[in-house]
């Protein structure tokens, strides 16, 4: 009978334990600031990894942009994939543990975002297709933006 019962014992913390993980994979670790916003608490190494890697989608906007505007189908190209999902392969699993579901849903959105419009400007997409494109992509992060926010935070809390 003991067995039975450490066996029992043993899966329901089992599935407490996975319980507990899925809701930290959905919620991730955050809290509402003062602004209405969701506040992701992130460590300043994390947070600045974040930020990098936004400011490295802002540097694909204006490649697509000059390209477009030359004329250039392969320097779109070029531009949106250095943002596309390859960007997004060797992220830390900590960090995205962080990171709430829906949050993780808009980055992997973008990502793949930036691939479709690569993949249209190789295949001869217009300037207006492009920028059409592009347009969307933006009116996704403004989205993201207005509704999170980055907080680094220390090993106490804030």
């Amino acid at each position: 009978m003991r067995p039975r019962i450490l066996s029992v014992v043993a899966i329901a913390l089992w599935l407490a334990t996975a319980a507990v993980a899925v809701v930290f994979f959905v919620r991730g670790r955050t809290q509402i600031a003062p602004d209405g916003r969701t506040a992701v608490l992130l460590t300043a190494d994390e947070r600045n990894l974040v930020l990098a890697e936004m400011r490295g989608v802002l540097g694909s906007v204006q490649g697509i942009v000059d390209g477009v505007n030359a004329g250039d189908m392969k320097r779109v190209a070029q531009a949106a994939r250095a943002s596309g999902m390859a960007a997004a392969a060797d992220v830390n699993p900590a960090l995205m543990a962080k990171l709430p579901l829906e949050f993780k849903e808009l980055g992997l959105g973008l990502h793949r975002r930036f691939d479709d419009i690569a993949r249209a400007a190789d295949s001869g997409a217009s300037r207006e297709q492009v920028l059409t494109s592009l347009g969307a992509q933006l009116s996704a992060c403004i989205g993201c933006h207005e509704g999170y926010r980055l907080d680094a935070v220390t090993a106490q809390g804030k």
